[in-house]
C-alpha cells in the first residue's frame, strides 16, 4: 500500500507556560456561552459509555440541547460496564509518595514517551476531581475498615492509586454516569436514541453538523443535525476478531469520520492485555479479561523445565520460574501490560507454556491465600474467581489460573487537539475513540480515568469555546442528502452481493491474519504479507459475502457486514502505520528493533512524533507528523528492573 507524506500538523490549542498552569490557562481563555444561548445550541453525542454518558449528562446539565445515541438497548450496556479493576487518581490517600506529577510521569513513561505532555498532565490534574464526583453520585468504592476509600496497585506504578469497586469498577462508574444521564433525560435536556447506529457524518461548510443513523429495529434511515458532534464510540480492538471487547464494539463511527476528513492517529498502537483466559477452541467468538488487579496478589510463573506437563501442584517451588519477579525485580508482577504480555509470549515460545497448546502461564494465589486467608482474597476478587470458574471449570482457590495475552484496548484513534477537537471543526472525539493520552501503551486503570475526565470535565469546557460562535444556522440539504444517499447505497450494495460466505467468516479470517502478522510482534515481512492479503480478502468480501434478510427490519447480519467492511479498511491502515514505524515502542513491537535483553528499542531521532493519517479515496493515505516535545520528562529507555 502506497502513501505520501504531507505537511506537519500542530496542536494549536495547547497553552504555553508552566505545565501545571496550562489547563487553568486554557479554561480561562476559552469563550463562554451564557445560559440563554446554551438553550439555542444542539449537540449530538454518539456513545453512552463512561466518556459519552458523562459528556451527555454534563452538557445537558449545562443547558445545551443534547441528543444521545447508542446501538445497545440501554445506555447501561455500553462496554465500559465490563471494566473490572479500578480507576487511577492522584489522591495520595495512602501517603505513599503519589502526586499529580508522579501520575503524569508514570503515564508518560508507561506510554513509552509517545504521548503529549500537556494532555497527560491535565489528565493527572483532573483525576482527583473524578473520585469526588463519583463518590457524590454514590459509587460504592471499596473502603478500609475505618471507612476511608481503599486503593490498590496497578501495573507501571509503585504506589497504590487505583480506586476500585471489587471487580466491578466499570459497572459501578457507568451506573453513576447513567443516573446522571437519565436525570437529564427526565429534565428534557437530553433526548435518548437507543438501538440506533451511526453510519455517516454530515459535514457542511467545513463543519461537522450531524449524523446519519439507522434505526436497528425498523431499519429506517434517519437524519439528525446539530451545531456540534461528539464521538465517544470506543476502540477498534475487534479488528482482531478475538478480543476482550464486547462483540458489538466496532470502528464504523470513527472510520466514517475519518473518511470525511478527520485524521486517524497512531492506528498501530494496540494493547495486548497479559491476563486473559486463553483461547480454548476454534469455535470461540470472544475472549474474557481477568483483571490486572489480580497481579497485586497473584504470582505469575511457568515451569522451569521445557515441556513439563505435571499438574501445577506437583511442581515444587525450586522448579518454578516466577519470571516477572526474576526479570523485573523493582516492579515484579506489576510491570506494564506490554512488557508482561511479551514476557508471557517469550516463555511460551521457549516451550514452557502451560495448558492446551502451551499457550498459557499460571497466575497463582496460593501464597496470598496463605498470607491473608481465603476470606480476605474472596472479598477482593470473589466475583473474578467465580467468573473464571464458570468459564474454565477450574477453582482458582485450589489451582492456579491459566492466563495468556489477548487484544484489549487501542491507544490509537482519531487525532484531536488539546480541546479534543478533530481536524473537522465541530467534531469532538473523547475517550478511547481518540488518541490523546496514552502514547504507545496505556497503563491499567487509566481508561476509566480518561473517559470520565474527558466527559465530565474537559469537553464541557472546551466545546463551549467552539459553540460560542454558534448557532451555525440551517444545514444545507445537499450535504445531508449526500450523506444519506451514501449510506443507503452502501446498504444496498451489501444486500445485493448474495454470495456464499457469512460476514462472521470473513471477520474471523481477517482477525487471525491481523493477530499473526500485526499482533504482539510485527516484522517487515509479516506486515508486507498482511498488506498483500488484506486487499485480496476485502475484494472477496465484496464479491462473495452473504447478507440475508432485508434493510427494513431488525437485521444483525447486515449490521455485522457493515462493520466488517470497515474493519478491512482500518486493518490496512494499521498495518501500513506499523510498517512505516520501524521502531519498537510500547504495544508496537517490531522484532527488528529490540535491545540485547529483548526489550522494545525506540528510535527517538526518527519517530518521536504522532502519525496522523489523512484519508484518501484512491487508497494512498497522507501521513502528517506531529512532533512530540518533552520539557518535563526526560526521554529515556524504559526500565522496570
Amino acid at each position: 500500500m502506497k502513501f505520501v507524506e504531507g505537511p506537519e500538523i500542530r496542536d494549536t490549542k495547547a497553552p504555553e507556560g508552566p505545565i501545571e498552569e496550562r489547563w487553568e490557562k486554557r479554561k480561562f481563555a476559552a469563550k463562554l456561552v451564557n445560559p440563554a444561548n446554551k438553550r439555542k445550541l444542539n449537540v449530538i453525542v454518539v456513545g453512552t459509555g463512561l466518556a459519552g454518558g458523562s459528556a451527555a449528562a454534563t452538557l445537558g446539565e449545562l443547558g445545551y440541547n443534547v441528543k444521545s445515541f447508542c446501538y445497545q438497548d440501554s445506555p447501561r450496556r455500553a462496554h465500559s460496564i465490563a471494566a473490572q479493576g479500578g480507576i487511577n487518581a492522584a489522591k495520595n490517600y495512602r501517603g505513599d509518595g503519589d502526586s499529580i506529577y508522579r501520575l503524569f510521569y508514570d503515564t508518560v513513561k508507561g506510554g513509552d514517551f509517545r504521548a503529549r505532555e500537556s494532555n497527560v498532565y491535565r489528565l493527572a490534574q483532573v483525576s482527583v476531581n473524578i473520585i469526588d464526583q463519583a463518590v457524590a453520585q454514590g459509587v460504592p468504592f471499596a473502603r478500609e475498615y475505618g471507612g476511608l476509600l481503599d486503593t490498590r496497585s496497578f501495573g507501571g506504578a509503585q504506589v497504590s492509586r487505583t480506586f476500585y469497586a471489587r471487580g466491578q469498577t466499570g459497572q459501578q462508574l457507568l451506573l453513576g454516569a447513567y443516573q446522571a444521564l437519565e436525570r437529564q433525560v427526565a429534565a428534557g435536556t437530553v433526548e435518548m436514541f437507543t438501538r440506533h447506529e451511526m453510519l455517516d457524518l454530515i459535514v457542511a461548510d467545513g463543519r461537522a453538523r450531524g449524523i446519519i443513523v439507522r434505526d436497528m429495529v425498523t431499519g429506517e434511515i434517519e437524519r439528525h443535525v446539530a451545531d456540534a458532534v461528539v464521538l465517544a464510540t470506543g476502540g477498534y480492538g475487534n479488528v482482531f476478531f478475538l478480543s476482550t471487547n464486547a462483540k458489538g464494539c466496532n470502528t464504523t463511527a470513527i472510520w466514517r469520520a475519518h473518511e470525511r476528513g478527520a485524521y486517524f492517529a497512531n492506528p498501530c498502537y494496540t494493547q495486548i492485555h497479559p491476563t486473559c483466559i486463553p483461547v480454548s477452541g476454534e469455535y470461540q467468538s470472544k475472549l474474557t479479561l481477568m483483571s490486572e488487579s489480580l497481579r497485586n496478589d497473584g504470582r505469575v510463573w511457568v515451569p522451569l523445565r521445557k515441556g513439563d506437563d505435571r499438574a501445577p501442584g506437583d511442581i515444587p517451588e525450586d522448579e518454578r520460574d516466577y519470571y516477572l519477579e526474576r526479570i523485573y525485580p523493582a516492579f515484579g508482577n506489576l510491570v506494564p501490560r506490554d512488557i508482561a504480555s511479551r514476557a508471557a509470549k517469550n516463555v511460551c515460545d521457549e516451550g514452557r507454556g502451560v495448558g492446551p497448546g502451551g499457550l498459557g502461564v499460571y497466575l497463582d494465589f496460593r501464597d496470598a491465600i496463605n498470607r491473608l486467608g481465603r476470606d480476605a482474597v474472596e472479598k477482593k476478587y470473589g466475583n473474578l474467581f467465580e467468573m473464571y470458574e464458570r468459564i474454565t471449570g477450574e477453582n482458582p482457590y485450589d489451582v492456579p489460573m491459566r492466563i495468556y495475552p489477548a487484544v484489549h484496548y487501542t491507544m490509537g484513534g482519531l487525532w484531536v487537539d488539546y480541546d479534543l477537537q478533530s481536524t473537522i471543526p465541530g467534531l469532538f472525539v473523547i475517550g478511547e475513540a481518540n488518541f490523546s493520552d496514552h502514547g504507545a501503551n496505556r497503563l491499567g486503570a487509566s481508561a476509566l480515568m480518561q473517559g470520565l475526565a474527558d466527559g465530565y470535565f474537559v469537553l464541557p469546557t472546551t466545546i463551549g469555546d467552539y459553540l460560542a460562535a454558534g448557532p451555525f444556522g440551517e444545514v444545507e440539504e445537499e450535504a445531508v442528502a449526500e450523506a444519506e444517499i451514501k449510506v443507503r447505497s452502501r446498504i444496498e450494495r451489501l444486500l445485493s452481493v448474495n454470495g456464499t460466505r457469512t460476514p462472521d467468516s470473513f471477520h474471523r479470517e481477517l482477525g487471525k491474519l491481523m493477530w499473526d502478522y500485526c499482533g504482539m510482534e510485527r516484522t517487515e515481512e509479516s506486515l508486507r504479507k498482511a498488506l498483500e492479503r488484506i486487499p485480496e480478502l476485502r475484494k472477496e468480501f465484496w464479491e462473495n459475502v452473504k447478507v440475508s434478510g432485508t434493510a427494513e427490519e431488525l437485521n444483525q447480519v447486515l449490521e455485522k457486514a457493515g462493520r466488517v467492511a470497515d474493519f478491512f479498511d482500518l486493518a490496512e491502515l494499521m498495518c501500513l502505520d506499523a510498517l512505516v514505524r520501524t521502531e519498537s515502542c510500547g504495544g508496537h513491537f517490531r522484532a527488528e528493533s529490540q535491545d540485547a535483553d529483548g526489550e522494545a528499542l525506540r528510535d527517538d531521532e526518527n519517530f518521536a512524533h504522532v502519525s496522523a493519517w489523512e484519508y484518501s479515496p484512491e487508497r494512498v493515505p497522507v501521513l502528517h507528523k506531529e512532533a512530540l516535545e518533552y520539557d518535563y520528562v526526560k526521554m529515556t529507555q524504559r526500565s522496570y528492573k
